[in-house]
Protein backbone atom coordinates (compact mmCIF):
# COMPACT_ATOMS: atom_id res chain seq x y z
CA UNK A 1 0.00 0.00 0.00
CA UNK A 2 1.07 3.47 -0.42
CA UNK A 3 2.17 5.54 2.79
CA UNK A 4 3.72 8.36 3.99
CA UNK A 5 6.74 7.04 5.58
CA UNK A 6 9.09 8.96 7.71
CA UNK A 7 12.55 7.34 9.29
CA UNK A 8 14.43 9.98 10.87
CA UNK A 9 13.20 13.26 12.70
CA UNK A 10 13.58 16.57 11.07
CA UNK A 11 11.70 19.00 8.34
CA UNK A 12 9.20 18.19 6.10
CA UNK A 13 11.80 17.02 3.79
CA UNK A 14 12.32 13.75 5.65
CA UNK A 15 8.48 12.31 4.38
CA UNK A 16 8.81 10.27 1.34
CA UNK A 17 5.95 8.47 -0.22
CA UNK A 18 6.42 5.02 -0.65
CA UNK A 19 5.10 1.10 -0.60
CA UNK A 20 4.92 -0.79 2.42
CA UNK A 21 2.65 -3.47 3.45
CA UNK A 22 -0.96 -3.40 4.32
CA UNK A 23 -1.59 -4.21 7.94
CA UNK A 24 -3.31 -7.33 8.79
CA UNK A 25 -5.78 -7.01 11.84
CA UNK A 26 -5.64 -8.66 14.87
CA UNK A 27 -8.70 -10.56 16.15
CA UNK A 28 -9.56 -7.28 18.39
CA UNK A 29 -8.80 -5.13 15.26
CA UNK A 30 -10.41 -3.40 12.51
CA UNK A 31 -8.78 -2.79 8.97
CA UNK A 32 -9.16 0.45 7.99
CA UNK A 33 -9.54 1.95 4.14
CA UNK A 34 -8.50 5.47 4.73
CA UNK A 35 -10.34 7.97 2.69
CA UNK A 36 -9.25 11.56 4.43
CA UNK A 37 -6.78 12.00 7.12
CA UNK A 38 -4.87 15.63 7.98
CA UNK A 39 -2.01 17.22 8.49
CA UNK A 40 -2.22 18.75 11.77
CA UNK A 41 0.17 20.13 14.97
CA UNK A 42 0.57 16.98 16.61
CA UNK A 43 1.83 15.54 13.14
CA UNK A 44 4.16 17.87 13.11
CA UNK A 45 5.66 17.62 16.43
CA UNK A 46 6.26 14.01 16.45
CA UNK A 47 7.79 14.45 12.76
CA UNK A 48 9.50 17.24 13.92
CA UNK A 49 10.59 16.01 17.64
CA UNK A 50 11.10 20.07 18.45
CA UNK A 51 9.99 19.24 22.12
CA UNK A 52 12.70 16.63 22.98
CA UNK A 53 10.34 15.25 25.01
CA UNK A 54 8.39 13.71 22.62
CA UNK A 55 10.77 11.07 21.57
CA UNK A 56 9.56 9.21 25.18
CA UNK A 57 6.68 8.09 23.12
CA UNK A 58 7.69 8.38 19.91
CA UNK A 59 11.62 6.69 19.98
CA UNK A 60 14.56 8.25 21.20
CA UNK A 61 17.09 7.87 18.38
CA UNK A 62 14.18 7.72 15.14
CA UNK A 63 10.59 7.10 14.70
CA UNK A 64 9.46 3.80 16.18
CA UNK A 65 5.64 4.47 14.53
CA UNK A 66 6.83 5.59 10.56
CA UNK A 67 3.70 6.56 9.30
CA UNK A 68 1.82 9.29 10.97
CA UNK A 69 -1.74 10.72 10.75
CA UNK A 70 -3.27 10.88 14.21
CA UNK A 71 -7.06 11.22 12.65
CA UNK A 72 -8.94 9.13 9.85
CA UNK A 73 -11.88 8.72 8.03
CA UNK A 74 -12.77 5.76 6.27
CA UNK A 75 -14.38 2.46 5.24
CA UNK A 76 -13.58 -0.81 7.40
CA UNK A 77 -12.37 -3.33 5.00
CA UNK A 78 -12.30 -6.43 7.13
CA UNK A 79 -12.21 -7.49 10.95
CA UNK A 80 -10.73 -9.67 13.33
CA UNK A 81 -12.79 -12.64 14.66
CA UNK A 82 -13.49 -11.17 17.96
CA UNK A 83 -14.82 -7.41 17.04
CA UNK A 84 -18.64 -7.01 17.62
CA UNK A 85 -18.63 -3.14 17.16
CA UNK A 86 -17.92 -2.90 13.20
CA UNK A 87 -18.28 -4.48 10.32
CA UNK A 88 -17.12 -4.45 7.22
CA UNK A 89 -18.52 -1.76 4.90
CA UNK A 90 -18.87 0.34 7.93
CA UNK A 91 -18.06 4.30 7.60
CA UNK A 92 -15.83 5.20 10.50
CA UNK A 93 -13.93 7.97 12.16
CA UNK A 94 -11.52 8.46 14.90
CA UNK A 95 -8.34 9.53 16.68
CA UNK A 96 -5.21 7.36 16.96
CA UNK A 97 -1.83 9.09 18.16
CA UNK A 98 0.01 6.04 20.00
CA UNK A 99 -0.04 4.22 16.69
CA UNK A 100 -0.92 7.05 14.35
CA UNK A 101 -1.29 5.36 10.68
CA UNK A 102 -3.74 7.84 9.20
CA UNK A 103 -1.30 8.63 6.37
CA UNK A 104 -1.54 5.49 4.64
CA UNK A 105 -4.17 3.80 2.25
CA UNK A 106 -5.05 1.17 5.12
CA UNK A 107 -4.48 1.25 8.87
CA UNK A 108 -5.27 -1.55 11.66
CA UNK A 109 -6.47 -0.23 14.80
CA UNK A 110 -8.22 -1.77 18.07
CA UNK A 111 -12.08 -1.81 18.07
CA UNK A 112 -12.44 0.07 21.84
CA UNK A 113 -9.89 2.36 21.10
CA UNK A 114 -11.27 6.28 20.24
CA UNK A 115 -13.13 5.36 16.82
CA UNK A 116 -16.71 5.45 16.01
CA UNK A 117 -19.17 5.28 13.17
CA UNK A 118 -19.20 8.84 10.96
CA UNK A 119 -21.65 11.17 11.76
CA UNK A 120 -24.94 10.75 9.88
CA UNK A 121 -24.67 14.16 8.43
CA UNK A 122 -21.20 14.11 8.04
CA UNK A 123 -18.77 13.29 4.11
CA UNK A 124 -15.20 11.83 4.62
CA UNK A 125 -14.14 15.12 3.93
CA UNK A 126 -15.89 16.70 7.23
CA UNK A 127 -15.34 13.41 9.48
CA UNK A 128 -11.48 13.67 9.36
CA UNK A 129 -10.70 16.64 10.89
CA UNK A 130 -13.63 16.00 13.44
CA UNK A 131 -11.12 14.94 16.54
CA UNK A 132 -7.37 16.45 16.77
CA UNK A 133 -8.53 20.06 17.21
CA UNK A 134 -11.28 19.35 19.00
CA UNK A 135 -10.44 16.69 22.04
CA UNK A 136 -7.75 18.90 22.82
CA UNK A 137 -10.14 22.11 23.33
CA UNK A 138 -12.21 19.46 25.44
CA UNK A 139 -9.44 18.15 27.07
CA UNK A 140 -8.46 21.80 28.63
CA UNK A 141 -12.07 23.14 28.85
CA UNK A 142 -12.85 20.58 31.36
CA UNK A 143 -9.54 20.90 33.23
CA UNK A 144 -10.78 24.50 33.47
CA UNK A 145 -14.30 23.73 35.02
CA UNK A 146 -15.86 25.80 32.85
CA UNK A 147 -19.21 26.92 34.30
CA UNK A 148 -22.47 27.76 32.93
CA UNK A 149 -21.99 32.15 32.23
CA UNK A 150 -18.48 32.06 32.74
CA UNK A 151 -16.13 34.65 31.02
CA UNK A 152 -13.93 32.93 28.95
CA UNK A 153 -10.97 34.08 26.53
CA UNK A 154 -9.82 32.20 23.63
CA UNK A 155 -6.44 33.88 22.68
CA UNK A 156 -5.47 32.25 18.98
CA UNK A 157 -8.97 31.16 18.02
CA UNK A 158 -8.32 30.52 14.23
CA UNK A 159 -6.28 27.19 14.75
CA UNK A 160 -7.73 23.95 14.75
CA UNK A 161 -7.86 23.74 18.46
CA UNK A 162 -9.11 27.64 18.65
CA UNK A 163 -11.82 27.22 16.34
CA UNK A 164 -13.34 23.87 18.17
CA UNK A 165 -12.69 25.51 21.73
CA UNK A 166 -14.93 28.70 20.68
CA UNK A 167 -17.88 26.53 19.45
CA UNK A 168 -16.85 24.15 22.65
CA UNK A 169 -17.30 27.10 25.16
CA UNK A 170 -20.70 28.42 23.46
CA UNK A 171 -22.10 24.94 23.90
CA UNK A 172 -21.35 24.60 27.50
CA UNK A 173 -22.68 28.13 28.11
CA UNK A 174 -19.29 30.53 28.53
CA UNK A 175 -19.47 33.99 27.14
CA UNK A 176 -16.73 33.71 24.82
CA UNK A 177 -14.19 36.50 23.80
CA UNK A 178 -11.77 35.30 20.89
CA UNK A 179 -8.77 37.02 19.69
CA UNK A 180 -7.70 36.59 16.16
CA UNK A 181 -6.01 38.39 12.95
CA UNK A 182 -8.03 41.15 10.72
CA UNK A 183 -9.04 38.71 7.97
CA UNK A 184 -10.76 35.74 10.54
CA UNK A 185 -12.92 38.26 12.62
CA UNK A 186 -15.84 37.54 10.71
CA UNK A 187 -15.53 33.74 10.94
CA UNK A 188 -14.99 33.52 13.89
CA UNK A 189 -18.25 35.39 15.10
CA UNK A 190 -19.71 33.12 12.99
CA UNK A 191 -18.56 30.54 15.12
CA UNK A 192 -20.48 31.97 18.05
CA UNK A 193 -17.99 34.34 19.60
CA UNK A 194 -19.79 37.38 21.74
CA UNK A 195 -16.88 39.21 21.46
CA UNK A 196 -13.68 39.30 18.90
CA UNK A 197 -10.78 41.17 19.07
CA UNK A 198 -8.47 41.75 16.13
CA UNK A 199 -4.98 41.89 17.71
CA UNK A 200 -3.66 43.33 14.78
CA UNK A 201 -5.57 46.43 15.68
CA UNK A 202 -6.34 46.31 19.50
CA UNK A 203 -3.91 45.35 22.47
CA UNK A 204 -6.46 42.37 24.21
CA UNK A 205 -4.30 43.22 27.19
CA UNK A 206 -6.08 46.47 27.60
CA UNK A 207 -10.27 45.48 27.71
CA UNK A 208 -11.70 46.20 31.03
CA UNK A 209 -13.05 41.95 30.84
CA UNK A 210 -11.96 39.34 34.11
CA UNK A 211 -11.95 36.32 32.83
CA UNK A 212 -12.20 33.00 34.86
CA UNK A 213 -10.67 31.15 32.34
CA UNK A 214 -7.66 31.75 29.40
CA UNK A 215 -7.13 29.42 26.56
CA UNK A 216 -4.11 30.50 24.59
CA UNK A 217 -4.71 27.88 21.79
CA UNK A 218 -1.41 28.71 20.02
CA UNK A 219 1.38 29.01 22.91
CA UNK A 220 1.70 32.34 21.84
CA UNK A 221 1.30 34.40 24.93
CA UNK A 222 1.97 34.26 28.17
CA UNK A 223 0.95 33.77 31.89
CA UNK A 224 2.48 37.51 33.00
CA UNK A 225 0.97 38.78 29.89
CA UNK A 226 -2.82 37.69 30.94
CA UNK A 227 -2.37 37.57 34.27
CA UNK A 228 -3.84 40.48 34.81
CA UNK A 229 -6.55 40.05 33.15
CA UNK A 230 -7.81 36.77 35.42
CA UNK A 231 -10.07 36.80 38.06
CA UNK A 232 -9.26 36.20 41.66
CA UNK A 233 -8.90 32.22 40.78
CA UNK A 234 -8.70 32.39 37.28
CA UNK A 235 -7.15 29.84 35.64
CA UNK A 236 -5.01 29.79 32.22
CA UNK A 237 -4.02 27.01 29.81
CA UNK A 238 -1.36 27.05 27.25
CA UNK A 239 -1.26 24.48 24.28
CA UNK A 240 2.78 25.52 24.44
CA UNK A 241 5.09 24.84 27.02
CA UNK A 242 6.01 27.99 26.93
CA UNK A 243 9.58 30.09 26.91
CA UNK A 244 12.03 27.43 28.66
CA UNK A 245 9.13 25.26 29.40
CA UNK A 246 7.90 27.85 31.88
CA UNK A 247 3.97 26.49 31.96
CA UNK A 248 5.12 23.43 33.54
CA UNK A 249 6.50 25.25 36.28
CA UNK A 250 4.06 27.56 36.79
CA UNK A 251 1.50 25.05 37.15
CA UNK A 252 3.50 23.37 39.29
CA UNK A 253 4.18 26.61 42.16
CA UNK A 254 0.71 28.23 41.32
CA UNK A 255 -0.91 24.95 41.89
CA UNK A 256 0.71 25.25 46.21
CA UNK A 257 -0.99 28.50 46.54
CA UNK A 258 -4.65 30.33 46.61
CA UNK A 259 -5.44 32.18 43.41
CA UNK A 260 -4.55 32.85 39.82
CA UNK A 261 -3.24 29.48 38.40
CA UNK A 262 -1.38 27.51 35.02
CA UNK A 263 -2.64 24.66 34.32
CA UNK A 264 -1.24 21.93 32.22
CA UNK A 265 -3.38 19.12 31.63
CA UNK A 266 -1.93 15.92 29.80
CA UNK A 267 -4.03 15.45 26.83
CA UNK A 268 -6.33 12.27 26.67
CA UNK A 269 -9.30 11.29 24.69
CA UNK A 270 -11.75 8.11 24.80
CA UNK A 271 -14.26 6.67 22.82
CA UNK A 272 -16.87 8.31 24.91
CA UNK A 273 -15.36 11.95 23.86
CA UNK A 274 -15.52 10.66 19.83
CA UNK A 275 -19.31 9.87 20.17
CA UNK A 276 -19.71 13.20 22.49
CA UNK A 277 -18.14 14.72 19.19
CA UNK A 278 -20.26 13.05 16.70
CA UNK A 279 -23.55 14.36 18.94
CA UNK A 280 -22.63 17.62 18.49
CA UNK A 281 -21.62 17.56 14.98
CA UNK A 282 -24.89 15.81 13.83
CA UNK A 283 -26.58 18.38 15.94
CA UNK A 284 -24.93 21.58 14.32
CA UNK A 285 -23.54 22.32 17.55
CA UNK A 286 -19.73 22.08 16.43
CA UNK A 287 -17.85 21.87 12.62
CA UNK A 288 -14.07 21.64 12.24
CA UNK A 289 -13.49 24.70 10.31
CA UNK A 290 -11.31 23.48 7.19
CA UNK A 291 -8.80 25.71 5.47
CA UNK A 292 -7.74 23.61 2.69
CA UNK A 293 -6.63 20.30 1.22
CA UNK A 294 -3.60 18.39 -0.12
CA UNK A 295 -3.67 14.84 -2.00
CA UNK A 296 -1.21 12.21 -0.03
CA UNK A 297 1.70 13.00 -2.51
CA UNK A 298 1.63 16.50 -1.48
CA UNK A 299 2.43 15.65 2.04
CA UNK A 300 5.55 17.83 2.03
CA UNK A 301 3.77 20.98 0.94
CA UNK A 302 0.60 20.17 3.34
CA UNK A 303 3.21 20.02 6.29
CA UNK A 304 4.61 22.90 4.99
CA UNK A 305 1.47 25.38 5.04
CA UNK A 306 0.71 23.90 8.66
CA UNK A 307 4.02 25.18 9.78
CA UNK A 308 3.75 28.97 8.00
CA UNK A 309 1.77 29.97 11.14
CA UNK A 310 -1.09 30.67 8.02
CA UNK A 311 -3.47 28.26 8.66
CA UNK A 312 -6.60 28.61 9.59
CA UNK A 313 -8.77 25.59 11.28
CA UNK A 314 -7.68 22.22 9.57
CA UNK A 315 -5.57 20.88 6.54
CA UNK A 316 -7.31 18.14 5.24
CA UNK A 317 -5.48 15.08 3.37
CA UNK A 318 -7.13 13.15 0.76
CA UNK A 319 -6.06 9.48 0.91
CA UNK A 320 -8.55 8.68 -1.75
CA UNK A 321 -9.61 11.28 -4.21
Amino acid sequence: MKAAVYTRYGPPEVVKITEIDKPEPKDNEVLVKVITSTVNRTDSGFRSAQYFVSRFWSGLFRPKNRVLGCEFAGIVEDTGKSVIRFRKGDKIFGFDDNNFGGHAEYLALAENSAIASMPSNATFYDAAPITEGAHYALGNIRAARVEKGSDVMVYGATGAIGSAAVQLLKYFGANVTAVCNTKNVELIKSLGANRVIDYQTEDFTKIDTRFSFIFDAVGKSSFGQCKPLLTKNGVYISTELGKNGENIFLALSTALRNGKRVLFPTPTITQEDILFLRDLFETGAFRPVIDRDYTLDKIVDAYRYVESGQKTGNVVLKIVE
